[in-house]
């Protein structure tokens, strides 16, 4: 306490003490406080509205590719060599951002326009090479699709030369993106014969996988079809797609494949197609095929 003097009155005495502060009190008032929800978007989150309304934009050789016209690589090489223009003006950067519904685009002074999705399926033999065209002059999957008039129409995943079975093609390349994704697990079924009798603890290995130069290589199934004497038919079933995953699967375990063929991607069977031949999937084949991705 300090006291002060006044010249008109009387002496007051005056409190110095530091008030003291009710902590508890206050928070029991915040706990009573109603928070209002903040219901409008995150700020990073707000599109303006003339930004929201413009349509998407790729890179041209990109948009060739969606448009069912060529590969991008193909379309990097047509843009690069100036024969392809956007709305007049010839354009040489494959990554040139372009709209595919709004810009006119031609081709050697042709409009582009997009091309009827095409899906198709083979019965790739053995011997034949899942690629346009090969350096080393060998027989290419293409040549069996020669009879089919078709654009350009891109494999959907790959078998190797020594390989059989079904093989997609198709111009779609959302639809092919979708069932190449690793993080689709299609289910892809083989039927594959090797120089071995297996038994039940190789059956589960093989579904419990190797480690192969850093990769996990394991098998969705794997059980045995039928057996002869010194070979044996299995078939298994992957979810995920690696270079040559079963051979190198198999040669883990000293076995070799002496036949691998394909019999099934997702509900999609080869069912009898003929080796060698080809045939459109049905509308309702597509649908399903995108369901499973």
């Amino acid at each position: 306490m300090v006291r002060y003097l006044t010249t008109n009155g009387p002496s007051h005495w005056v409190s110095t003490a530091t008030p003291t502060f009710d902590g508890a009190f206050t928070m029991r008032q915040r706990a009573h406080m109603k928070r209002k929800p903040n219901v409008s978007p995150p700020r990073r989150h707000r599109v303006p509205p003339a930004v929201a309304d413009q349509p998407p934009r790729h890179g041209l050789a990109r948009v060739l590719s969606k448009l069912g016209i060529c590969s991008r690589t193909k379309a990097q090489t047509l843009v690069r060599a100036g024969r392809v223009r956007v709305n007049g003006k010839i354009v040489r950067d494959p990554e040139a951002p372009t709209d595919a519904r709004n810009d006119l685009i031609t081709l050697d002074e042709r409009a582009i326009v997009a091309v009827e999705k095409v899906y198709v399926m083979l019965n790739k033999p053995r011997g034949y090479v899942t690629t346009a065209s090969d350096e080393q002059d060998r027989d290419t999957v293409y040549s069996l699709l020669q009879d089919g008039s078709f654009q350009w129409l891109a494999p959907v995943g790959r078998l190797d030369k020594a390989s059989a079975g079904l093989l997609l093609f198709t111009n779609d390349t959302e639809w092919a993106t979708r069932l190449t994704d690793p993080a689709s697990h299609v289910d892809k079924t083989y039927h594959v014969q090797i120089d071995a009798l297996p038994d039940a603890d190789l059956l589960r290995r093989l579904r419990t996988g190797v480690n192969d130069s850093g990769e996990t290589l394991a098998a969705k199934s794997a059980r045995e079809l039928r057996r002869g004497e010194k070979n044996a038919w299995l078939e298994i079933v992957l979810d995920e797609g690696r270079n040559r995953q079963i051979r190198r699967l198999l040669a883990a375990f000293d076995i070799q494949v002496l036949q691998l063929v394909r019999i099934a991607i997702g509900s999609l069977a080869l069912g009898n197609l003929a080796k060698g031949k080809w045939r459109v999937l049905t509308s309702d084949e597509v649908t399903k095929m995108c369901v499973a991705a």
